[in-house]
């Protein structure tokens, strides 16, 4: 039982996406345009063969998911261990709030270092955990099958990193994804391979990157 496919989602456009405020882990809602994107790119997902439907437990992504189980009569797993990362005190600011009070802080973050996001969680952290979560539910998926995970930016982006075995550094080489796209993995004999990233439909593109 193993997955050879897996399906990378992110959630669609919120208010905080809109203002670019962090979300962490933060319970937001999709916007007008967040709930259009997500049926937009869900029609898309539709038409593949997938065989399991999970969802971060946040309700972005879980009304994301929501979008495509609702064509395909798939049932929807939550997995808490699919969250967006913790943020800590960041959460809720936009970045000059953030620059402003946590100024070295933030600096290091945007150059890419591996810090604990306003006395959070690092990207090495949440890539260890959102990439134990994927492999758990692909081990469950049967041979050959296709995985959908519906998640959050940083979270799939810091993934897809540990399930592609690349150090964090590498994450500056990676744009980050944007509302409603997603990135497809297939399995190869020595791991995992990155086949399309940000891939999404026309319509789905307004919104922040995470």
């Amino acid at each position: 039982m193993t997955a050879s496919t897996v399906v990378l989602w992110r959630h669609g456009r919120t208010p905080f996406n809109a203002e670019n405020r962090f979300q962490g882990q933060l319970d937001v809602p999709l916007d007008d345009v967040g709930r259009a994107q997500a049926a937009a790119a869900a029609a898309h997902l539709s038409t593949l063969p997938i065989d399991v439907v999970v969802s971060s437990d946040l309700v972005r992504a879980l009304d994301t998911a929501s979008a495509l189980t609702s064509l395909t009569g798939h049932t929807l797993t939550r997995d808490p261990a699919l969250r967006e990362v913790d943020a800590g005190e960041w959460q809720g600011l936009v970045g000059a709030e953030i620059a402003q009070k946590w100024p070295q802080e933030h600096a290091a973050w945007r150059r890419g270092d591996d810090v604990a996001m306003g006395g959070g969680e690092t990207r090495t952290r949440l890539g260890e955990r959102v990439a134990a979560a994927v492999e758990a539910h692909a081990a469950a998926v049967p041979d050959g099958g296709t995985l959908l995970v519906a998640s959050h930016g940083a979270a799939l982006k810091a993934g897809v990193l540990r399930l592609l075995d690349l150090p964090v550094t590498a994450g500056s080489a990676f744009a980050g994804f944007r509302n409603a796209h997603w990135a497809v993995l297939r399995r190869r004999s020595r791991g995992w391979a990155l086949e399309e990233y940000n891939a999404g439909p026309p319509g789905a593109a307004v919104g922040a990157e995470g």
